[in-house]
């Protein structure tokens, strides 16, 4: 039997058992990552809680307090660095006499107090290291005598590896997690915050400096401000259509202050709505042209688009920017631009229509005169074999082109003079109202031609 001078005497006195208990499972979790090896166990036997890997086996060397090369050089995979975790639990198991036995292959370790050597009168914590008492064990066995169950499951709350946390995407940056009653912040899948506000838990595999200084020694309540930027990072490397859906969901509570912390990253809202365009039939609109330009919401509507509403600083975010396609992005001034372009007509001259069309299309001047004649902003009123192209969602039957003063009528409204009059009077009413479908304006006008008509007809 030999002992190892721990060089503790005091510290981390605010540690609590699940603590020291969080640095033995991380330890082992960090060994099965490095070797490939089977899932670790815990377990509770008959004289305490057994944390077992199947790894290499732990050294009494381990316990000195040195950076681990091997760990170093895979930052994304482990949880500890510098040997410091397991002298830190060992002095809290010490603390709360919590009595711990480590076996392995190489030696049997516990701990004991002793004066310092060539000190007498300094009293520090020791590891009594022992021949092994099972020299065919595979990886590590740690017995802990004396801590609760509550100890072991606070512990392992702390852990992104017993959560229960679904993985919605994985990125260079680190993992977006779908969040349960609380979002939660891991650093390579141990918890270092919590969050009310966020959309999402993270889970962190890329550090930066500044959150790896804010890491102490107890690994808890890291502020927000050390991985803002890598939660920023993460979003802004997604490319998930399902997660982008979230985010952009989540936009719609904007206008009542109910949005979650991520949706005030402007970029990464942005982003989110680049995904989207990319990934599916959208067109995003402001909250005020939901109001105020609703005929060509209710086109886009029609043609199989999802309405997105979005706030105005995103609107402008966007506009004029290409998705992940290279496509512009689908405001709602893009979507009437695809509007205006998907018409493509077939004009009719008036010699080329039927008989009985020729007979209806001649009373035009009649059904004007029903309102008191042609108004004078009218300039030509055409007939056309097509309108829309025929992968666009809705067939429009008639339209006012005011930079043309040109009305245009599909062919088939010559059917009869009730279709003719009314999609002819109809595109009077846009074309005197200058404004579209579903608006108050454009109601007020076609009351207007109604109230002629039938004053006419009385």
């Amino acid at each position: 039997m030999r002992k190892f001078d721990l060089n503790i005497e005091e510290v981390l006195e605010d540690w609590e058992v699940y603590y020291a208990i969080r640095e033995i499972i991380a330890n082992a979790i960090d060994e099965q990552v490095l070797t490939g090896t089977k899932e670790i166990e815990i377990k509770k036997e008959q004289n305490g809680f057994v944390i077992r890997d199947y790894g290499r086996g732990i050294k009494y060397e381990h316990l000195t307090q040195n950076e681990n090369e091997e760990k170093i050089s895979h930052p994304e995979l482990v949880i500890g660095k510098f040997g410091v975790g397991l002298k830190d639990a060992l002095a809290t198991f010490d603390r709360h006499k919590i009595k711990i036995t480590i076996k392995s292959k190489h030696g049997d370790i516990t701990i004991d107090k002793s004066s310092k050597h060539g000190f007498e009168d300094v009293v520090t914590l020791h590891a009594v290291i022992s021949p092994p008492s099972e020299p065919e064990i595979v990886g590590t066995t740690i017995l802990l005598e004396g801590c609760t169950e509550e100890d072991v499951k606070k512990a392992k709350s702390l852990f992104l590896k017993f959560s229960g946390e679904k993985m919605l995407e994985k990125t260079q940056y680190g993992e977006i997690l779908n969040r349960d009653n609380m979002s939660k912040i891991y650093i390579n899948g141990i918890k270092v915050a919590e969050e009310d506000n966020f959309l999402f838990s993270y889970n962190i595999t890329s550090l930066t400096g500044a959150m790896r200084k804010a890491l102490n020694r107890e690994r808890t309540h890291v502020g927000r401000t050390a991985y803002t930027e890598r939660v920023k990072s993460i979003l802004l490397s997604s490319n998930d259509e399902k997660v982008a859906r979230l985010l952009v969901e989540d936009l719609e509570g904007y206008q009542k202050g109910t949005e979650h912390d991520e949706m005030k990253y402007v970029d990464v809202a942005a982003h989110a709505c680049k995904i989207l365009n990319t990934t599916s039939s959208v067109v995003f609109v402001t909250p005020q042209q939901l109001q105020y330009d609703a005929m060509a919401v209710d086109n886009a509507r029609h043609d199989g688009l999802s309405i997105i509403v979005v706030p105005e600083t995103i609107s402008q975010k966007i506009q004029g920017i290409q998705d992940n396609s290279g496509n512009i992005m689908r405001d709602l001034g893009q979507y009437n631009i695809e509007w205006n372009e998907s018409f493509e007509f077939k004009f009719v001259k008036p010699s080329e229509l039927t008989a009985s069309e020729r007979e209806i299309y001649d009373k035009t001047s009649d059904i004007f005169n029903l309102i008191g004649g042609k108004p004078k902003i009218i300039k030509e009123i055409s007939i056309s074999e097509t309108m829309r192209r025929e992968f666009s969602g809705m067939e429009a039957v008639g339209i006012w082109e005011p930079h043309k003063e040109r009305i245009v009528i599909k062919r088939d409204q010559l059917k009869n003079t009730e279709s003719y009059a009314g999609t002819l009077l109809h595109e009077t009413g846009h074309a005197l109202s200058g404004a579209g479908d579903v608006s108050r304006k454009f109601e007020s006008t076609l009351t207007d031609i109604i109230g002629k008509i039938s004053a006419k007809s009385s």
